[in-house]
This record gives structure tokens, C-alpha cells and sequence, in this order.
């Protein structure tokens, strides 16, 4: 009997040990760009912790479920100025986090994979959306949260061409990243079915239009612009350095509808989602930040949840375990998008629906209906694995 009330006492001792045992830590770092790019509209103009703030939310997310599982998340910011380097931050950030969320410019990204490569840190890509990133230059310590331009250009394209609407005038920025979301508008026409009757440069000259005057004149050289035009059901603006397609919408030499980098506009989120669970989730964040949340606030909260699902999946924090449980077949996570998204394994770009948005509405969600895939209609957004030029090192 006594024998039996020591074993007893004793298992009450281990198990309590076990509980007040320190939780496992798992660090996550976010590295951006310090400032805020300038839009046209100033109801547009970026919060100084856009972003971040998603991942902040991400991580009392994690935290809930950690609790159960003694698994204890943190988030540490680094904010890199004009003439930093970005790799020393990196690093520094690396010492403490196995786990980075990442919004620089794709250059960026490429020195800071690869200088985390041999140390392996896992970078969650939250804000490039170029395509060479999940191309010829992808590396394999790198997830894309955020979509690429093609996916962006496929998810509207699949709804004008739903809409019948199938002939376009392009009209493209004189910035490099203009030109590169015009290339895919160009490959999104020819892969469904709509023509491009004519293109159009919107050259920047510089200069103010937020004067006393500015209204006048946008209101005389908008029309004078697209005056001439062919026949056309649509007009697309690939205007990504914000200088010209904000001015768009209501103010075309004929009543048509205008869409792209303006009027109604593809992003992986929006402040106007309310499907699938979406308003708890907005609710939670405009309590937290007094804002709405943006689709690069979405992207990061996606990429820290990722980390929490493979780290309460696998139970572990260790960064090897969870980054081969999210490049493997059984992971997802969900994003308040209708569907589980999943991790496409030739080159590391998670799958997600694009929202269609005006503005104050969802107007529609792609992939639209009647476009079919033989693994999963996501794949009819952006580059499909037969096309891709990946190899991942």
C-alpha cells in the first residue's frame, strides 16, 4: 500500500514537472522596408506597421493554440533603411528566429536567401510578387505567401472572359514594374482567349497633380488619353508604380469599365471580405490596429500561421521538422478563403484564391467556374508546373 502511494506521489511530481516545464520558444522575425510607398489616393496610403501587424495577429493566433501544446511564439522586427544592408539585418534577425517573414524587393530577398542558407532559416516571401522569384531565380529556403503577378492578371482575366468581356486595351506604365505586370496580361490574354486590340504607354513625367488645379486636368487629359481607341470591352491599366490608373475609372473617352491596377482591382485580400468566416478575423485586427486589414497584412498573418500549423501538427519547433512538414503533402492551412490553401511542391508559391475587388465590394473570387485542372482548379492561377522553370537549391 505504501509502495503503491510513493508511485502514485511520484508520477504527481513528474507530471507536474512536465506542466511548469518552460514551453518550447519558437521565433519568428519580420524584415521590411523602413517607410511607406505613396499612392495616388490617400484613403490608399499604407499604415506605418502594414504588414507586421498581420503577423502580430498571427501570432496571438499561434500563442492560443501553443498554450495547449506548450509552444510559446515571438515576433521580432527589424526595419531596414535606404542604404542598410539587407543580409546584416538578416542575420542579426536569424541569431534568435529560425523563421523570417520577409517584405523586400525581390534583389533583396535573393541576397538574404542565400545568405541564410547554410545557417537554415526558413523566409516566408509576404511581398514580392514577382515571378522570377518562383521562376528561374527560386531558391528553396524561400515560401511565396504572396501571389505573383500572373496569378494576380489570371484571376481577373478569368473573369473577364466569364463576362464575355474579351477585348482589351492595355495601357502600361513607363516604369520597369509596369512593364512586367503588362507582360502578364499579355500571357493571361493569350492563355484564355481574350485579344488585346491596342496598347498604350502612360509615360511619367513627373510633376504634382494634388493642386488646386489637379481635378481640372485630369478631368481634360484622361479622355484626350483614351480618345481613338478600337472597339473595346474593357480597359486594363498595368500601373504598379501609381502614377496613372487611379485617374482611370470614370474618366475614359467612352463609358467602359476600367480594371487591372485600378477600378476592379485582383488582391489575395481585402478589407471588404466577409465570406467564410472573414468578419471574426477583420474584427479582431480593427481592434488591434484602428485600420482594416490589407492584402499585405493578409499575406504575413498567412505565412505565421503556417509556421503554427506545421509546429502543432508536427509538435515541434524545430525548424528542419516543420519546414519538411510544410513542403509535404499532408499540410494546408486556412485562410478564410473558402478552401484550404496548400503549397505547390516545384516551387514553393502557396495556392490561394484571388479576391476581384471595386473598392467597397467583392465582386467575384477566382478561379472562376469552368476553369478545370486536373490537380486543383488554384493551379489555373499563374504558372502551372508544366510551364515552370523552377529548380529549387
Amino acid at each position: 500500500m505504501i509502495r503503491w502511494l510513493v508511485g502514485l506521489i511520484g508520477l504527481g511530481l513528474a507530471a507536474t514537472s512536465a506542466l511548469a516545464a518552460d514551453p518550447v520558444q519558437i521565433g519568428v522575425g519580420y524584415l521590411g522596408v523602413a517607410g511607406t510607398r505613396s499612392t495616388l489616393s490617400l484613403v490608399e496610403q499604407p499604415a506605418e506597421n502594414d504588414g507586421v501587424a498581420g503577423a502580430r495577429l498571427a501570432i496571438e493566433d499561434n500563442n492560443t493554440t501553443g498554450k495547449f501544446l506548450n509552444q510559446r511564439f515571438t515576433l521580432e522586427e527589424r526595419r531596414i533603411k535606404e542604404g542598410e544592408d539587407p543580409v546584416e539585418a538578416a542575420a542579426a534577425l536569424a541569431e534568435k528566429n529560425g523563421f523570417i517573414i520577409a517584405d523586400l524587393p525581390a534583389d533583396a530577398l535573393l541576397k538574404v536567401s542565400d545568405a541564410l542558407r547554410e545557417r537554415g532559416t526558413l523566409l516566408f516571401n509576404a511581398g514580392a510578387i514577382d515571378e522570377r522569384l518562383r521562376e528561374a531565380d527560386c531558391r528553396a529556403n524561400v515560401i511565396h505567401t504572396a501571389p505573383t503577378r500572373a496569378m494576380l492578371a489570371d484571376a481577373l482575366g478569368q473573369y473577364l472572359v466569364w463576362k464575355q468581356w474579351k477585348r482589351w486595351v492595355l495601357v502600361v506604365g513607363s516604369h520597369d514594374e509596369d512593364k512586367l505586370f503588362a507582360d502578364a496580361f499579355r500571357r493571361t490574354a493569350t492563355r484564355f482567349g481574350a485579344k488585346i486590340v491596342q496598347e498604350k504607354t502612360f509615360e511619367d513625367k513627373g510633376g504634382a497633380r494634388r493642386t488646386d488645379s489637379g481635378v481640372t486636368l485630369i478631368q481634360r487629359q484622361m479622355p484626350v488619353f483614351t480618345q481613338q481607341l478600337p472597339a473595346y470591352d474593357v480597359l486594363v491599366a498595368a500601373d504598379e508604380s501609381e502614377v496613372f490608373g487611379a485617374y482611370l475609372p470614370y474618366r475614359t473617352w467612352d463609358p467602359r469599365p476600367v480594371a487591372g491596377s485600378a477600378g476592379l482591382v485582383p488582391r489575395s485580400w481585402d478589407a471588404s471580405q466577409d465570406q467564410w468566416g472573414a468578419i471574426q478575423m477583420q474584427n479582431r485586427f480593427i481592434k488591434l490596429n484602428s485600420r482594416r486589414m490589407t492584402a499585405l497584412d493578409m499575406q504575413a498573418w498567412t505565412a505565421v500561421r503556417m509556421i503554427g500549423e506545421a509546429t502543432s501538427r508536427t509538435n515541434s519547433g524545430d525548424v528542419k521538422k516543420v519546414t519538411d512538414f510544410i513542403k509535404g503533402p499532408d499540410f494546408s492551412v486556412a485562410a478564410f478563403k473558402g478552401t484550404k490553401l496548400t503549397l505547390r511542391d516545384w516551387n514553393l508559391q502557396l495556392r490561394q484564391p484571388i479576391l476581384l475587388v471595386d473598392g467597397r465590394m467583392v465582386v467575384s473570387v477566382s478561379p472562376q467556374e469552368g476553369f478545370l485542372h486536373q490537380v486543383s482548379e488554384l493551379d489555373t492561377l499563374g504558372y502551372d508546373r508544366p510551364e515552370s522553370k523552377c529548380k529549387l537549391k
